[in-house]
């Protein structure tokens, strides 16, 4: 009988960057060029490790809007892990810039032990670069964070990157967050819950 153990994992990432879309094309296989803005939304989804060993990630996608940054201590709070988005077709000083901040407000805030993973997004349009991948890697190395480019619109790169959050998560969580898991299988459906106001955080 195989185990499942439960890992908070947060989103981060200005506006209109894919944190959500990524999250959906993680979780559904789905992607929409036309979303609105989230205010906040909690999705899970298990992966299988080996046949003995499932992660089940409870993702809270936060806003990205200005307005609500002030918001974000209240999701990452106990996180586990964190997956700071920036978009490859914005001017580093732009999109990669407030990543890095949100790097170090995790490192202020966050748990020390917390996993980081640092990801640009909308890969597909690789033609429109204007933040260099050895930008992203350098910070990353520099940081000591994980480092991904994504695309939520074809799917590339995206099961992976959560893959290796899944990789360098601790099996030794506290007992109430283990569960014995129903059949194997390297996904799980997921399930979302999507609420109107920021407030709906129970975290």
């Amino acid at each position: 009988m195989s185990r499942t153990t439960s890992f908070k994992l947060v989103l981060l990432g200005e506006s209109a960057v894919g944190k959500s879309s990524l999250v959906l094309r993680f979780v559904r296989n789905e992607f929409s060029d036309f979303r609105e803005s989230t205010i906040a939304a909690f999705l899970t989804q298990t992966v299988s490790l080996d046949e003995n060993t499932s992660i089940k990630f409870e993702i809270w996608d936060t806003a990205g809007q200005e307005r609500y940054k002030s918001l974000a201590p209240i999701y990452f709070r106990n996180s586990n892990a964190a997956v700071i988005v920036y978009d490859i077709t914005q001017a580093p000083e732009a999109s990669f810039e407030k990543a890095k901040s949100w790097v170090r407000e995790l490192q202020r805030q966050a748990d020390p032990s917390i996993v980081i993973m640092l990801v640009g997004n909308k890969l597909d349009m690789e033609s429109q670069r204007k933040t260099p991948r050895e930008m992203g890697e350098r910070f990353a190395q520099e940081e000591g964070l994980s480092f991904a480019e994504a695309s939520a619109k074809s799917g590339d790169g995206v099961e992976q990157l959560f893959m290796e959050i899944a990789k360098k998560l601790p099996l030794a969580p506290t007992p109430q967050r283990t569960s014995q898991s129903g059949p194997r299988g390297v996904k799980v459906a997921g399930e979302q819950e999507e609420s109107s106001t920021p407030s709906a955080c129970t975290c």
